[in-house]
C-alpha cells in the first residue's frame, strides 16, 4: 500500500530547514506556549506525577525541551527528532541552561538527551514514559492509531500524554488556490479533530480531552507564504506530490486565484493575503495495566508473564 506521506522527503525537508527554523516559527512557538499551559496542572499535588522521564517527539530545534527541562532540573529530558540537524540546534539551544556543559558532580545542570528516531517506531521501553510531549508533528503521520498504538506503549499507566496537531481547515486557502492551477496536490491532507479522538481511543487512552484553536496570518503574496512554508520546512510531501518544478503558468493561475481572498481596507487583513491554521490540541491519560490497545483493527492485551498464573501439579 501506497503511504500518504514521503517520510525521507520530511526528513529531508525539516533537515534543510534547521538553521533558519526559528526565523518564521512563530506560530510553532504560540502552540507550543499553549500546549505546555496544561503542564501547570502537574504542579498540583493532588495529581502526583513527578516525572522521571520525558519526551519532546518532534523537538525541532528544542525549545519545549530546554523549558521542560527547567521545569523538572532533575528528570531525563528526551529531545526526539527525525532530522538530525534539529538535534544539532536543540542542543545548541540547550547551553543556555544555567549550568550546562559542566559535569553533574561540580553542580552542572542536565541537559536533554538528543535522540534521533521516527515517530512511527519509537526505541523506548514499555511504560518508561512519564510525559510525552509532542507540538505541531503529528501531521505527518498517516496512520494515527498505529503512532497511538506505539505512545500508548511507551507511556507508563498514568503517565500524561500531551500533543499537538494540524487540522484539516489548514492553508484552506493555498489549497483552494493551486486546485485552480491543476489537479496535484500541493497542500497536505490532515486529520479532524474526530478523527483525531478516535484514534487516542482505540488506543485505549484515559480521558482524552480534545480543543482547537484557529490562527490567520497575513502575507503580502503567494511568494512570500510559499518561502515561510520553505523556511519551516513545512512543504509538500505527499507521495502524490508533483516531482517537477511547479513552473511560472501554473504558480501565476494559483496566485490570481489567491488574490481573491486579499483583505480589503479596513479589514482585519487589510491588503494582506489570509493563511489559515487550524490546530488541535489532547491530552490523555496512560490506561491501567491490562487495559485493551487495538493493534491493526484487533484489540490485544499485554500482561507481563510473571503476572499470569500458573497451576502446580
Amino acid at each position: 500500500m501506497t503511504e500518504l506521506f514521503d517520510h525521507r522527503q520530511v526528513r529531508r525537508a525539516f533537515s534543510r530547514s534547521a538553521d533558519h527554523y526559528d526565523d518564521a516559527a512563530a506560530l510553532q512557538r504560540e502552540v507550543a506556549a499553549r500546549l505546555m499551559e496544561s503542564l501547570d496542572y502537574l504542579a498540583d499535588p493532588a495529581v502526583g506525577l513527578d516525572p522521571q522521564r520525558v519526551v519532546d517527539l518532534g523537538c525541532g530545534p528544542g525549545h519545549a525541551a530546554v523549558a521542560m527541562q527547567r521545569r523538572w532540573p532533575k528528570a531525563e529530558v528526551i529531545a526526539l527528532d527525525i532530522a538530525l540537524p534539529m538535534l544539532c540546534a536543540a542542543r545548541a539551544n540547550a547551553a543556555a541552561i544555567p549550568g550546562a556543559g559542566r559535569p553533574r558532580w561540580l553542580g552542572g545542570a542536565r541537559t536533554p538527551m538528543p535522540l534521533c528516531a521516527d515517530a512511527r517506531a519509537l526505541p523506548l521501553a514499555d511504560a518508561s514514559v512519564d510525559v510525552l510531549f509532542s507540538n505541531l508533528c503529528l501531521q505527518w503521520v498517516e496512520d494515527l492509531p498505529a503512532v497511538f498504538a506505539g505512545f500508548r506503549r511507551v507511556l507508563r499507566p498514568g503517565g500524561l500524554l500531551l500533543v499537538s496537531t494540524f487540522g484539516p481547515d489548514t492553508l484552506f486557502e493555498l489549497r483552494g488556490a493551486f486546485a485552480e492551477a491543476d489537479d496535484t496536490p500541493h497542500v497536505s491532507l490532515f486529520p479532524s479533530i474526530a478523527q483525531f479522538g478516535d484514534a487516542l481511543v482505540a488506543a485505549g487512552f484515559k480521558d482524552p480531552v480534545l480543543d482547537r484553536d484557529e490562527f490567520i496570518r497575513s502575507h503580502p503574496d503567494l511568494a512570500g507564504l510559499m518561502r515561510e512554508l520553505r523556511t519551516l520546512g513545512a512543504t509538500n510531501a505527499m507521495s502524490a506530490r508533483r516531482r517537477s518544478l511547479t513552473g511560472r503558468a501554473r504558480f501565476a493561475r494559483a496566485a490570481q486565484a489567491y488574490e481573491a481572498l486579499r483583505g480589503g481596507a479596513g479589514t482585519a487583513h487589510a491588503h494582506k493575503l489570509p493563511a489559515t491554521w487550524e490546530v488541535i490540541y489532547a491530552h490523555a491519560w496512560g490506561p491501567p495495566p491490562g487495559a485493551p490497545i487495538r493493534v491493526g483493527g484487533v484489540d490485544e492485551v499485554r500482561l507481563p508473564a510473571a503476572g499470569i498464573p500458573v497451576r502446580r501439579r
